[in-house]
């Protein structure tokens, strides 16, 4: 409602500084600051009265305008809401709405988040860790190299989020102009929509059918699911190296982890997070889908399915809450981070290949291949696999110097690409 007001209001001043319209002369400034607060004082009690305006004409919009009659002197009622149709007026009051959410609430929790993620990986970045593809062991990185991925991950979101620009449009029932021409055949209203649509903070979009096409609100939507979807990944590692005992959770006094376990601590903000994802998204999705789609000039879907935007994005942020919350909460258990990759000397296998390929070994891959897959070896076992190679003093020493800890190459560099 407040936004509708803004707009309907905005557009009332400025078809007082439109020359071409004589009828409606330019408002003085003090009366341009009565108007505007309006919209600017719009609270609970206004909302009301314009409910109870809307329980009579059963149309939203058309409260709007009735209330802001109710607000203004007479001789403006014919200039309140002149040529428009309702679409005009809701397409760029939610296209705000979301803007607003991004820019003020969603935007700053996200590069906050970010933050404590960029400040947890460069604190780890040595944290030597062994790494599983396919839930197997793998080549070890180190904790803080693997937030960083999801840190760049989420530049290049923000990034996007950013200079995304959302479109509007303000051409009357057809996109046509056609009722504003009818009235005034002299006024350029392709450049006084601009103009207007422009001093709102949008971008016009000047070619449309009743609704604005909505696809770059699809764009924006979709660029909120990447994030989610980027996000979801950490939650389901976050939850997996606490499961695995790799990270530990600090205790909080009086908390319960489980009514009858008085053992646990649950990972609920990570889990909290992707359930509160999982809903944004599945809205998000829709929303993309449906709202490009609009039977001829126009169908009523969009309005119906518009509205939910905000509980999408409601969601979105309270997952960026619970993260930070888990985030804040997480410790490394260095210990066990040591257990897991002095179990599985067997990484190192990737490394002696290598080095056997380099030296011309044709059958490097499938020496390494007898002596280690499916099984697991020692530091023994290994050192006594690679003296017995034929191959230079200087790669025998790095092979039989390499640990699982020690085998992680420039994890530690890439951290400070970030």
């Amino acid at each position: 409602m407040q936004y509708r007001l803004q707009v309907e209001l905005e557009y009332l001043i400025a078809l007082g500084n439109e020359r071409t319209i004589k009828e409606l002369p330019a408002f003085p400034k003090d009366e341009q600051t009565r108007l505007r607060k309006i919209y600017q004082n719009f609270n609970t009690a206004a909302a009301k009265k314009v409910k109870d305006i809307e329980s009579t004409t059963n149309h939203d919009v058309k409260a709007i305008e009735y209330y802001i009659q109710s607000k203004v002197r007479k001789s403006l009622h014919p200039w309140i809401h002149f040529a428009l149709t309702s679409e005009d007026v809701n397409n760029l009051s939610y296209t705000l709405m979301w803007q607003g959410g991004l820019q003020q609430v969603y935007l700053s929790a996200l590069q906050s988040l970010n933050g404590e993620l960029k400040k947890l990986a460069k604190k780890y970045k040595n944290a030597a860790m062994l790494s599983l593809t396919h839930g197997q062991p793998a080549t070890p990185t180190t904790f803080g190299k693997e937030l960083a991925v999801f840190c760049a991950r989420l530049d290049r979101q923000i990034s996007q989020i950013k200079s995304h620009t959302l479109l509007g449009k303000f051409g009357g029932a057809t996109g046509t102009w056609s009722a504003h021409v009818a009235a005034y055949p002299k006024t350029n209203w392709l450049r006084f929509a601009s103009k207007f649509i422009k001093s709102l903070g949008l971008e016009p979009n000047l070619i449309t059918t009743q609704i604005e096409s909505h696809d770059s609100a699809a764009e924006s939507y979709h660029q909120v699911v990447r994030v989610n979807s980027i996000l979801n990944d950490l939650c389901r590692d976050m939850w997996a190296y606490i499961s695995r005992g790799i990270l530990g959770q600090k205790k909080v006094a009086g908390e319960v982890g489980s009514s009858t376990m008085p053992h646990k601590i649950n990972p609920i903000q990570f889990e909290n997070a992707e359930g509160n994802m999982g809903i944004a998204n599945a809205l998000l999705n829709h929303l993309a889908e449906k709202l490009p789609v609009s039977r001829m000039q126009r169908d009523l879907t969009d309005s119906t399915t518009l509205r939910n935007q905000g509980v999408a994005l409601g969601h979105s942020y309270l997952a960026l809450n619970n993260i930070a919350k888990g985030l804040s909460r997480i410790t490394i258990n260095k210990v066990q981070m040591e257990n897991e990759l002095d179990n599985h000397w067997e990484v190192l296998a990737e490394a002696v290949q290598t080095i056997l390929r380099k030296s011309g070994k044709a059958d490097a891959y499938e020496q390494l291949k007898v002596l280690t897959r499916g099984q697991s070896i020692d530091r023994s076992s290994l050192a006594e696999f690679v003296s017995g190679l034929k191959i230079s003093k200087q790669d025998k020493d790095t092979l039989l110097s390499l640990s699982p800890k020690s085998y992680v190459g420039i994890a530690h560099k890439l951290v400070g690409l970030i």
